[in-house]
């Protein structure tokens, strides 16, 4: 039986054990700009994914993928020991690092809403100079210069000036 709860605390305490060994105890250079964002564990206690970013020098520099991902492998055993010694669990999780992909696609929906932002600008540039295609008043309006349809009929009989006794005499005279 799967307990949710014993596995969320679990994947909680790998996260910050992990987390602070790289930034503490590990001395490898490209795991310096590392950060442990989510830890999942599988629900018999067996697996853990460390999911993380990667962070450049400076705001300019490109992170190195590639560095980080190769220094996670080679520390992928101490780290497995540090979660063992710190959890006390009969079984030390297997730890698989994946890179975190959330920065990367906040930053590209940001540039999306801001394309649909300046787009909606410059349409409401466009529109405010804008007039109607058609007549200002594009609906058909009933006058006394159009002949009596059966439209026109149900609209006044339908409207509060419809006169039963008019209606009658018109009927007798229609026949």
């Amino acid at each position: 039986m799967v307990d949710v709860g014993r596995a969320r605390r679990l994947s909680k305490r790998i996260g910050t054990v992990v987390a602070s060994a790289i930034e503490f105890e590990i001395k490898d250079p490209p795991l310096a700009f590392v950060t442990v964002t989510d830890t999942k564990v599988t629900g018999d206690l067996h697996d853990a994914t460390v999911y993380y970013t990667v962070r450049g020098e400076t705001l300019q520099d490109e992170p190195d993928y590639a560095g980080a991902a190769a220094a996670l492998e080679r520390a992928r055993g101490i780290l497995r020991s540090k979660v063992g010694a710190a959890t006390g669990v009969r079984f030390t999780p297997t730890l698989a690092f994946v890179l975190d992909k959330v920065p990367e696609t906040s930053a590209h929906m940001e540039e999306l809403l801001a394309r649909a932002r300046a787009a909606d600008a410059d349409l409401a540039r466009i529109r405010e100079g804008a007039t109607p295609a058609g007549e200002a008043d594009p609906y058909r309006v009933s006058g006394g210069d159009e002949s009596d349809g059966e439209a026109d009929v149900l609209d006044r009989e339908m409207s509060a000036e419809f006169d039963p006794e008019d209606a009658r005499d018109r009927d007798r005279t229609d026949d």
